[in-house]
């Protein structure tokens, strides 16, 4: 799992504003070691994030057959009435005059062909009633099976986000994973990334370039970029970088600096920490929408449905992300 900055050593441009990257140390603080928990961490934010797209329209889903339930009841209980108030007009009403009228022979001719008249439409009436009761009252059946299949799905997709919380919880143990107060509070809202028709982050290449470093990023990562340029944070920034691991190299993450200057090595004080503190913030905030995978700021990781864990560096600012903060993305 890509864990922190890497060393610049170039004058790289940042969104507009050119800023010096002071190098960092000689060993890398993301440290081949750390892979395994990379893919452990990254499978277990992913694998959350695609119960929570499949959990959502599931709600989405119960609230409209809920509706539609709903309504079937009230048209069941009114053509109850219905058909209760026609079958007492039938056996207290014309139909029982008309078999009176045949059986004693009492009833005038045009006064037994109205009572047939009368009987006849109160069948047909009888028959339209039922006929429309046992409709609606099927469909009510069908939409309260849909409903109790939608829970279902919803008391499957708990259990798999309680089942990715605890994989995550296991990796996270390895760089510290007890829980902190962390950052947050009021933020900008981002406009969401794109997702597929089921509500996934679809997969993506690096493929555009990265304004920071002349490398590449990924659509998605580019995204979240921009729109943390948009939300006022637009100090130094460096995002892509060579590797065969990690997501610098994949175009998936970014390192913002907490000083104006870039990355300075000293653990950032003042404006400087409240700078990252809503830098951090605002990536929490957003993360549903950007698709974050993990924030690393001042000694904490957060990750989506965990919340903030402590987080154990190499005892420099840069590998215990005091000057910067660094977001990476599904």
């Amino acid at each position: 799992m890509s864990l922190v900055v890497a060393a610049v050593t170039t004058l790289l441009v940042v969104l507009g504003s050119p800023g010096l990257a002071q190098a960092d140390p000689g060993t890398d603080p993301d440290g081949a070691s750390t892979q395994s928990l990379r893919e452990k961490l990254e499978a277990a934010a992913r694998g959350y994030y695609d119960a929570q797209a499949v959990l959502n329209a599931s709600k989405q889903r119960q609230a409209e057959i809920t509706q539609k339930l709903q309504v079937a009841q009230a048209g069941l209980a009114h053509l109850t009435e219905e058909v209760g108030k026609v079958a007492a007009a039938r056996y207290k009403g014309s139909s029982i005059g008309l078999l009176s009228g045949l059986i004693t022979g009492r009833a005038q001719p045009e006064e037994l062909l109205a009572g047939a008249a009368v009987g006849e439409y109160l069948v047909w009436r009888d028959d339209t009633y039922i006929r429309q009761y046992r409709e609606i009252k099927e469909e009510a059946e069908r939409q309260q099976g849909l409903l109790t299949a939608e829970l279902d799905i919803q008391s499957k997709q708990a259990a798999a986000l309680d089942a990715q919380k605890r994989e995550a919880e296991k990796a996270l143990a390895a760089v510290g994973g007890l829980v902190t107060t962390g950052y947050g509070g009021p933020a900008q809202p981002a406009q969401p990334a794109p997702r597929n028709a089921d509500g996934s982050f679809p997969r993506e290449g690096c493929t555009i370039n990265d304004p920071t470093t002349g490398g590449c990023l990924t659509p998605r990562m580019y995204h979240a970029l921009t729109e943390a340029r948009l939300a006022g944070f637009t100090r130094y920034v460096a995002c892509y970088r060579d590797g065969t691991w990690g997501e610098h190299p994949q175009g998936r993450a970014c390192d913002f600096a907490a000083n104006a200057s870039g990355f300075v090595d000293a653990a950032a004080q003042g404006g400087d920490r409240d700078y990252g503190n809503r830098l951090a913030a605002w990536a929490l905030a957003n993360a549903n929408a950007l698709g974050v995978l993990y924030v690393i700021w001042y000694r904490q990781i957060w990750m989506p449905g965990w919340g903030w864990r402590s987080y154990s560096g190499y005892g420099d600012a840069a590998s215990e992300h005091t000057n910067h903060v660094h977001i990476s993305i599904l």
